[in-house]
């Protein structure tokens, strides 16, 4: 979900302008925004909770170049749900019907398994009748391709 998609579910459900809810939405984004700037922490009963997570500085690597950078200390925003919701998200998780593109087909008794030919990736031995001696490795080493 979406801000936007926010703003059209409060326009639908109160019978608001566009506009009113755009503005309600951006008012409770900014008073929670002001408020964990302060450092305070927010809960929302039966929602969850925003705290600050203070982390402190590092010596880090730039991962492109591969050169020190000094990480400075930082606090983040953390959300721990809510018991409550919990329970919500996962009874109606329990209770919806799983869907079967997630479900692998069941194997019917009598099929028999076919075999699979095994390709090797990476360093091959040279006298791996296996795999295919195209280029050499430094170490006397083939390397398989595909």
């Amino acid at each position: 979900m979406t801000k936007s998609d926010l703003i059209d579910v409060l326009c639908e459900t109160q019978k608001l302008p566009k506009g009113r809810a755009e503005q309600l939405v951006h008012i409770i984004f900014d008073a929670l925004e002001a408020a964990l700037k302060r450092g305070e922490r927010i809960e929302i009963r039966g929602f969850g909770s925003f705290e600050l997570r203070s982390y402190r500085g590092y010596d880090g690597r730039n991962p492109r170049t591969g050169s020190a950078v000094n990480v400075r200390p930082k606090r983040l925003p953390f959300f721990k749900v809510g018991k409550e919701l919990k329970e919500r998200v996962n009874a109606s998780r329990l209770s919806a019907p799983r869907a079967a593109a997630k479900r692998a087909p069941a194997p019917e008794t009598d099929a028999v398994p076919t075999p699979v030919a095994v390709t090797a990736t990476g360093p091959v031995a040279a006298d791996d009748a296996s795999g295919s001696a195209d280029a050499a490795t430094p170490a006397g080493r083939t390397r398989a391709t595909a």
